[in-house]
């Protein structure tokens, strides 16, 4: 069982939080206009959120005697959302670099830096709730 959960808490660590860092400064890099950035940042947030379903994975496997317990079923819910949120934010990233590298200089990508900020800070904020629930509702 202790295999299992430093499994789980390494995977949060370095899976969690990098791909956090590359959603929530893609804006940053849209408004810049820095497409080699902004492809390295997209790349990042795929990469790092397939590899977040080892923390699901992994906090289930853990988590098996606990399943009914309501701050178990609340945090792996909450995850399934900030998971789906992370779809769209990497959607949105690669409607950016279609239109930062688009010939129309009209499209500058506005509606996407908007949507990436708002998205990617709700999923943070989604993230630091299932943290408070697993430290507060663990037995």
């Amino acid at each position: 069982m202790t295999l299992l959960l430093w499994l789980h808490i390494g995977f949060a660590v370095f899976t969690l939080g990098p791909v956090t860092a590359a959603t929530m400064s893609t804006p940053r890099f849209i408004r810049a206009r820095n497409v080699d950035v902004l492809r390295y940042l997209h790349r990042t947030t795929r990469v790092y959120a397939v590899a977040t379903v080892g923390v699901f994975l992994f906090g289930v496997l853990y988590g098996l005697d606990y399943l009914g317990r309501p701050y178990l079923t609340v945090s792996m819910t909450l995850f399934i959302v900030a998971a789906v949120l992370l779809a769209f934010v990497e959607r949105d990233q690669r409607a950016a670099l279609r239109a930062l590298t688009s010939e129309d200089p009209q499209d500058d990508a506005k509606v996407q830096t908007g949507r990436i900020a708002m998205l990617s800070g709700l999923i943070t904020l989604i993230w630091m709730v299932v943290l408070v629930l697993m430290v507060w509702g663990n037995p």
